[in-house]
């Protein structure tokens, strides 16, 4: 497969015309099917980046970010209180629109690719993501010392939906570079975007953008579909289940 994709990127990249410098990019799979026995998968990403005879030639090279954001949905957070011995909600949070699924690679660690202003700007980094949050009526960015904020990436991050990896672009040559993306095992459904950035001394000089989709098939899309569209009848079948269920075992572990 690598080898197959390597030949893949330079047979594109010898033909493609050379008209400034830019990315190009290729996917070993746009489409990520889930099954029953679906435990995680990577997604490879191979790119070139080219440049035409007049642009001079980096000494200090090329560095790499690639995002991948999944479905966006809005998100309700609580913060929660002991009062008088008990748990309780106390405060909460929506986060409007928020990424299901942010995985960040680079060849290096990103602060060290541009400043924080241009890192910033960009919005390049787990750290420096948009994510807004409605309280009372009012939609704005959170701060990076928000403690709901803090919270929402930290749980994302443990159930590795989050993640910055900053040695997961690696360079063949110079100019050609890889990146598996990873796709965990309670990865959400739906289209997922890839922003690809090239730097050379701290500037941004280019970014394309490609997509893949993740998609379940088989008895687990059946199930979902019921579920969805079909609320009533699925909520009677698996009742009807459930009883048949406990039947069965009576019966079957009966003692006369």
């Amino acid at each position: 497969m690598r080898a197959r994709l390597l030949g893949f990127a330079i047979a594109v990249a010898a033909t493609a015309p050379a008209k400034a410098e830019r990315l190009i990019t290729t996917l070993s799979t746009s489409r990520v099917l889930i099954q029953s026995n679906f435990t995680g998968t990577d997604v490879v990403l191979v790119g070139s980046v080219e440049r035409d005879a007049q642009t001079v030639a980096r000494r200090g090279g090329y560095d790499i970010v690639v995002t991948v954001t999944g479905p966006r949905e809005n998100i309700l957070t609580f913060r929660k209180e002991r009062i008088f011995g008990i748990w309780v909600n106390a405060d909460s949070r929506t986060f409007v629109k928020a990424p299901s699924y942010l995985t960040v690679l680079s060849n290096r660690t990103i602060t060290d690719i541009a400043d924080i202003n241009t890192l910033r700007r960009t919005q390049t980094g787990l750290a420096r993501i948009l994510l807004p949050q409605e309280i009372s009526g009012d939609i704005a960015d959170s701060i990076r010392d928000d403690p709901f904020r803090q919270a929402f990436l930290r749980l994302k991050i443990e159930r590795n939906l989050f993640r910055e990896i900053q040695n997961g672009v690696t360079f063949f040559t110079p100019a050609l570079f890889r990146a598996a993306i990873p796709i965990p095992d309670n990865a959400p459904t739906g289209n997922y975007d890839i922003d690809v950035k090239v730097f050379a001394d701290g500037a941004l000089l280019s970014r394309q953008q490609t997509a893949l989709e993740v998609v379940k098939v088989g008895f687990e899309q059946f199930v979902a579909t019921a579920a969805r569209d079909y609320g009533l009848l699925y909520g009677l079948a698996t009742a009807l289940m459930a009883v048949l269920t406990g039947w069965f075992a009576s019966v079957v572990f009966r003692k006369d």
